[in-house]
């Protein structure tokens, strides 16, 4: 069975990374058939924030290994425009969500990419965006 391209959200990254062992068999599938993960330099960002605030040097050493084997989305203008798209359909929708969200969706939507995350809510309010929960 083919596994769709997805980019995987923060809560779904820190899972892997933390061998979470309900999230760790669709990702080494994953793996397997596409042979690297693919993140928004937004999950990048929130990742090494988290670790930074705490002081995990070695995590943090270990982190920057794992993104050199990993595809990192940029973003750019194209991801900007789509962005404000979606931030405003879900405005006048009265159905907004943060702005992490809406960048790392419109990063995937751009890159022709589904998102893998544990914020089901918030990204099914997104049209046309594949959604996938591997924590389920």
């Amino acid at each position: 069975m083919a596994l769709a391209r997805v980019v995987l959200d923060t809560d779904i990254l820190s899972a892997i990374l933390r061998r979470n062992p309900h999230v760790l068999p669709k990702a080494q599938a994953y793996l397997a058939e596409h042979g690297q993960f693919t993140l928004s330099i937004l999950t990048r960002y929130e990742i090494l924030r988290g670790l930074k605030s705490k002081g995990a040097t070695r995590q943090v050493v270990a982190f920057d290994r794992f993104c050199l084997r990993t595809t990192i989305l940029p973003f750019n203008e194209e991801t900007a425009v789509k962005a404000a798209e979606i931030y405003a359909e879900l405005s006048n929708r009265g159905e907004l969500i943060g702005d992490a969200d809406i960048l790392i969706a419109a990063s995937s939507l751009v890159n022709g990419l589904g998102v893998v995350t544990n914020n089901e809510s918030h990204f099914r309010r997104i049209p046309n965006l594949l959604v996938e929960n591997w924590l389920k």
